[in-house]
C-alpha cells in the first residue's frame, strides 16, 4: 500500500487487550495494493483496505471460536478538524485522522474486547483471538454472508467535511469575529472556535447484519469578553449539528453572536439573588442539562441492573406529576445527538422513559435488553472503536405541558429563573447535583425584576422530578454542542426542556439580612 504520511496520519493504539502499529507507519509487513485518495469513499474499509464480507466472516469466526451470545466488529474512520481565532488571528489549528476496529464478544456477564488500528487480516485475527479468550464454550458458526441494512437519511450532507478546505471555513470565523466586535464598543476580546468531523462507521454483527453510517458533525462557538469601567464580564454561545457547510447561514450565525453578546452584557447589570430554598424556574432549552444529568443517567439500564440508580425498582411507578413525559429520541434529523443506528448496529428510535409521570422504560443496549428480557432501545453507544458500547442517551427532552411560560412566572412569589449553565457535578446513582447558573433572572411577586449571576442550584434529580409543579408548552432542544461523559467515554448528545417550575430547590446566592 502506497500512502503518503502527509495524507494519512495515524497513531499507535494501546488497548487493554492488544497493541498494534499500522503497517503503513511501521515501514514493514504486509502491504495492500491500494492508495488513499483525497476524498473519503462511502466505505473506506472496503475501498481502501479490502475489508470485504469474506474477511469479516473470517475475523468473526476467530472472535467466536470459543462461543458467544453476541459479537460484533465496529470499524471507524474519522477525520477531525479544529480552528481557533483570537482577536482576529488564528491561534490554533489541528487536523487528525483516526481509524481502527473494535472487536467484542459477549458471553453471559462477561465481555471480551480488543481493538487495533491495523486493518490487515493478520492484525484483526490477532485481536479477535485476544477478545475471545474470555470464552470457554462451543465454537460458533458465524454468518458467511451479511445482510446490508439500508443507509439512514437523518443527516445527509451535500459536501462531506473531509472535502471542505480551510479557505471555506476561515470566512465564517472572520464574520463571527467582526460581527461580535461591531455589536458593542465595550466588547474587548472575541474568541471563535470551530470544529468539524467526517466520520464513517461499519458494524458487522453475529446475527449477519452489516451496517454503514456516515456521521457528519460541526460546531461553532463565540466567546465574548467585555470591559466597562474596569469591570470585565464574559459569556458565550455555540451552535452544533450533524450538518454541512451550507447550514451556516448569516441568519443562524447572527443569532448566535447576538445571544453571546447579550449574555455577556447583561452580567454588568446582574445581581446575586437571595440564598436558600425557593422555587426555581428552569428556562426552556438549555435547562435540559439538568434533565440529562440529574435524571436521564439514572434511567440508563446498566445503572439500574447494578442497583446503583434510584430508579432500579421503580418501573411502572409514579415518579412525577401526570403532565411530565420524558423521551430519548435518536431519530431527530440533523441533531447533534441523532443517530441512524446505534454503535451496536441497532436502529435508533423513540424511547418514552417517563410517560404521564409513570416510569415506563430504561435505555437499553443489547446486553441489558437481554438481561431484562425486553427489546433494545437503540441506546448502545461508544466514544470510538477503542471502547465497548454501553447504554447512553441521544436526544433527551421533556415534552410540552399544559401551562404557559407566563403562567409559571406569575405563580412564583419569590424565586429565580435558571437560563444558562457552565460547570456542574452530578452523582449519577443518587442523582445529587450542583450546577452553576451563568445567566438567570430574579422573580418577585410574579414578575421578572432583575438579571442574576454567580448562582449555584443544588438538589437531587429524582426528588426535583417529583417537585415539578408546572410544565409550559414551549419545549425546545438546545442547539449547543453538548457532550456527555460516562465511564471515561465522551459522546455527542442533544437535550431540551420546556419552561418548568420546580417548587423547591436550594439556591446558593447571597445571604441577606
Amino acid at each position: 500500500m502506497h500512502i503518503k504520511r502527509r495524507d494519512f496520519i495515524g497513531h499507535v493504539a494501546a488497548g487493554s487487550a492488544i497493541v498494534t502499529m499500522p503497517v503503513f507507519l511501521s515501514g514493514c509487513g504486509v502491504h495492500q495494493a491500494v492508495a488513499i485518495a483525497e476524498a473519503t469513499p462511502e466505505n473506506p474499509f472496503m475501498n481502501w483496505f479490502g475489508v470485504d464480507e469474506v474477511t469479516i466472516a473470517r475475523v468473526m469466526a476467530e472472535l467466536t471460536a470459543h462461543g458467544a451470545d453476541t459479537a460484533d466488529l465496529y470499524f471507524q474512520h474519522q477525520r477531525s478538524n479544529s480552528l481557533m481565532m483570537e482577536d482576529g488571528i488564528i491561534s490554533h489549528a489541528n487536523s487528525e485522522i483516526s481509524q481502527g476496529v473494535g472487536l467484542r464478544v459477549v458471553i453471559g456477564e462477561q465481555t471480551g474486547y480488543a481493538f487495533t488500528e491495523d486493518l490487515t487480516l493478520t492484525s484483526m485475527l490477532a485481536a479477535a483471538r485476544t477478545a475471545a479468550t474470555i470464552a470457554n464454550g462451543t465454537r460458533m458458526v458465524p454468518p458467511q454472508a451479511f445482510n446490508a441494512k439500508k443507509t439512514g437519511d437523518l443527516y445527509v450532507t451535500t459536501m462531506p467535511w473531509a472535502d471542505v478546505g480551510i479557505d471555506q471555513k476561515l470566512p465564517l470565523l472572520k464574520y463571527v469575529d467582526s460581527k461580535s466586535r461591531a455589536a458593542d464598543p465595550i466588547v474587548s476580546k472575541v474568541t471563535v472556535a470551530w470544529s468539524d468531523v467526517d466520520e464513517r462507521v461499519m458494524i458487522a454483527t453475529l446475527g449477519g447484519h452489516l451496517i454503514t453510517d456516515h456521521r457528519p458533525m460541526t460546531r461553532l462557538t463565540a466567546q465574548i469578553t467585555a470591559t466597562r469601567e474596569g469591570e470585565t464580564q464574559s459569556g458565550y454561545s455555540n451552535i452544533a449539528a450533524r450538518e454541512d457547510l451550507a447550514w451556516y447561514t448569516d441568519e443562524r450565525i447572527d443569532q448566535m453572536v447576538e445571544e453571546a453578546v447579550a449574555r455577556t452584557l447583561v452580567l454588568f447589570e446582574a445581581i446575586r439573588p437571595p440564598a436558600g430554598e425557593m422555587p426555581v424556574i428552569l428556562a426552556a432549552g438549555a435547562s435540559g442539562i439538568l434533565l440529562h444529568e440529574a435524571i436521564g443517567h439514572g434511567m440508563e439500564a446498566d445503572f439500574n441492573r447494578k442497583g446503583t440508580s434510584i430508579y432500579s425498582d421503580m418501573m411502572g411507578q409514579k415518579v412525577a406529576e401526570p403532565f411530565v413525559t420524558i423521551v430519548d429520541q435518536g431519530t431527530i434529523p440533523n441533531e447533534r445527538g441523532a443517530l441512524n443506528y446505534d454503535d451496536e448496529g441497532g436502529e435508533c428510535g423513540r424511547t418514552v422513559m417517563v410517560e404521564d409521570g409513570i416510569l415506563r422504560s430504561y435505555l437499553h443496549d443489547s446486553i441489558s435488553a437481554t438481561q431484562y428480557n425486553v427489546a433494545a432501545t437503540g441506546s448502545g453507544r461508544r466514544q470510538s472503536y477503542k471502547f465497548a458500547p454501553m447504554p447512553r442517551m441521544t436526544c433527551t427532552f421533556m415534552e410540552n405541558g399544559p401551562h404557559t411560560k407566563d403562567e409559571i412566572i406569575e405563580a412564583v412569589d419569590q424565586g429565580i429563573i435558571a437560563e444558562t449553565y457552565t460547570n456542574g457535578q452530578v452523582q449519577i446513582g443518587a442523582g445529587d447535583y450542583t450546577f452553576y447558573v451563568k445567566n438567570g433572572w430574579l422573580v418577585e411577586k410574579g414578575k421578572v425584576v432583575a438579571p442574576i449571576k454567580d448562582v449555584n442550584i443544588i438538589g437531587n434529580g429524582p426528588e426535583s422530578l417529583t417537585r415539578i409543579s408546572m410544565v409550559a408548552n414551549d419545549a425546545k432542544l438546545d442547539t449547543g454542542g453538548w457532550t456527555c461523559g460516562k465511564n471515561g467515554q465522551l459522546v455527542p448528545v442533544s437535550q431540551g426542556i420546556p419552561t418548568v417550575l420546580v417548587s423547591s430547590m436550594t439556591v446558593g446566592g447571597e445571604n441577606v439580612g
